[in-house]
């Protein structure tokens, strides 16, 4: 059976008519992962329990985390439950020479953490309080946080929520910091554009560790150092211990905490049409991919009545043995207060699957509870347990002819090594595009589709083949850009930094003379280079994909 990637957006099991349609095409949503290791009392020297590798507690600490292909193996873990705890941990590994790596979910699609050179590994997956700040007016969210528990924290307190992610256990230290996008972000932005304030354990010229705050407010001195974590990535200037969230657009001086943060919809309507393999030849994937393409084109204005929709259209790789399943799904969801919501999606579904060969299947639509659904879209996206490799575009159109070409080629062939193989394409754009360049550091702010390309398996003998074989297909598809989806072009915009490939940095398949930091940053990373020298000027935090020092302003 096959089991839909938590990158696969499967939004059409947000209800049971929705479900239905998904067990008529052979998918059906597995558990979450299992949680972080059991809270801890704090270490008596103040800075966090240390966890060493004869402690029980070692081994599932060291293999927490979405992929399985790595494995954290460092001297020791800390396990911080205060910003205090945090500035000692910091201070002795820096005193000591240990290199550090930080990680709050352990979401991470390259090996950070487990990077042979991290002596020490600092888990904030304790740190998860959201409470709201009546001197700062904000709402306050610990960085070890998952996504789900923010939401509903959020929604049944104070009736608010953030645009994020829909995973349930992403944690909010590196979601936030990447950017962060969500299935609410065309109505509302991202995630990192209504950050309000953010504390950080830096490090300085002399070794010193201390936790400062920086705030959006434009008398700042620290404002750089905000700006930096909207869209700056994760471990790059030091460990984000707390964030604080209003909305720059809400009512000045209001200190009523239902008013400062986007209220989601009370419901939400639901579909998805299917696209059986048999049947789904090539004319059928040119066909739907631009049927899908043409459609973003022309409805992600942050006015356009679709604002509030959110879909995935998702092709499958043919399975190795036994059922063939599904060669593509389009699922989607719509704010279902507006009074046309329902033709609204029921023309969606319909424009993308217009002219598709085979035999496409409508599900009906159905309605649920915006808190709920998001719940039960969280359940099937972190189904995928395993070993992956995963890469992104921002496209500002969809994938040409020649384009479809090779993902039918790929995700038809019986060569890949691999459990479950996807490409998926998402809705973007919308309110999203309205921010100005430089008012964060997230700088993709005129595509329409974020392409994810993901390859899952679980047979560690499996890793060469089945990385090789995602790396190929996304050489080709950005054949004419050398390799990668170069920023922009009439077509491509370059990649999420949520989604870090180190391949990006290898010139073995980043022909186009493009550097990875214009990808993931574009104009951005001189900035960021500056912000870089500022805060932590002894490199202290660093991986493959970090920002590197520049010129100091």
């Amino acid at each position: 059976m096959t089991v839909p990637s938590r990158r696969s957006f499967v939004a059409g099991t947000l209800t049971a008519g929705a479900t239905a349609g998904l067990a008529a095409a052979g998918i059906a949503p597995a558990h979450a992962q299992p949680a972080p290791a059991p809270a801890t009392p704090p270490d008596p020297g103040g800075a966090g329990a240390l966890v060493t590798p004869d402690d029980p507690r070692y081994a599932p600490l060291s293999t927490r985390g979405s992929n399985k292909m790595f494995t954290a193996r460092p001297e020791a873990f800390r396990l911080v439950t205060t910003t205090a705890e945090a500035v000692r941990a910091v201070a002795d590994a820096v005193r000591a020479g240990k290199r550090i790596a930080v990680r709050s979910g352990a979401h991470c699609y390259e090996n950070v953490a487990g990077d042979p050179a991290v002596r020490l590994v600092l888990d904030l997956g304790q740190m998860n309080a959201v409470t709201y700040d009546t001197r700062r007016r904000a709402f306050m969210v610990e960085a070890g946080a998952q996504l789900m528990d923010v939401y509903k924290k959020l929604y049944h307190g104070w009736g608010v929520t953030l645009p994020g992610g829909t995973s349930a256990t992403v944690g909010m230290g590196g979601h936030i910091a990447g950017g962060g996008y969500g299935a609410l972000s065309r109505a509302f932005g991202l995630a990192a554009d209504h950050l309000y304030a953010v504390e950080v354990v830096v490090v300085d010229a002399a070794g010193r560790a201390r936790a400062v705050v920086a705030t959006r407010e434009r008398t700042d001195p620290r404002r750089d150092l905000w700006w930096a974590h909207t869209g700056g990535g994760g471990g790059n200037f030091g460990v984000v211990t707390r964030y604080w969230f209003r909305s720059p657009d809400a009512p000045r001086h209001c200190s009523e905490p239902s008013r400062l943060l986007p209220r989601p919809p009370g419901d939400i309507l639901a579909g998805m049409v299917g696209f059986p393999r048999e049947g789904m030849d090539r004319a059928s994937y040119r066909r739907l991919i631009r049927n899908h393409g043409r459609w973003h084109e022309h409805h992600s204005d942050a006015h356009s009545p679709y604002a509030g929709l959110y879909s995935g259209l998702v092709f499958y790789g043919r399975p190795q043995t036994g059922d063939p399943g599904p060669a593509a799904n389009c699922y989607a969801y719509m704010d279902g207060t507006r009074p046309d919501a329902e033709r609204l999606l029921r023309d969606y579904l319909r424009a993308v699957a217009d002219g598709v060969g085979g035999s496409p299947q409508t599900s009906e639509i159905s309605s649920m509870p915006w808190i709920a659904a998001a719940e039960y879209l969280a359940g099937a996206q972190d189904s995928d347990v395993g070993r992956h490799k995963l890469k992104s575009a921002y496209l500002r159109r969809g994938h040409n002819d020649a384009q479809a070409d090779i993902l039918y080629t790929y995700l038809n062939s019986t060569g890949n090594r691999h459990d479950f193989a996807n490409v998926t394409f998402q809705s973007y754009g919308g309110r999203i595009n309205t921010v100005a360049d430089g008012a964060t550091a997230a700088p993709h702010r005129d595509s329409v589709i974020k392409a994810i390309y993901m390859n899952t398996w679980q047979d560690p003998d499996a890793d060469p083949a089945a990385v090789d074989w995602l790396r190929r297909l996304y050489r080709d598809l950005f054949a004419t850009t050398g390799g990668v989806p170069v920023p922009g072009r009439r077509d491509t915009d370059g990649c999420y930094i949520n989604y870090p490939d180190i391949d990006m940095a290898d010139p073995r398949w980043n022909t186009s003379q493009v550097p990875w930091h214009r990808l993931y940053y574009k104009d951005a990373y001189p900035r960021l280079q500056r912000i870089k020298a500022a805060w932590d000027p002894r490199d202290v935090f660093s991986h493959t994909l970090s920002v590197k020092a520049g010129p100091a302003r």
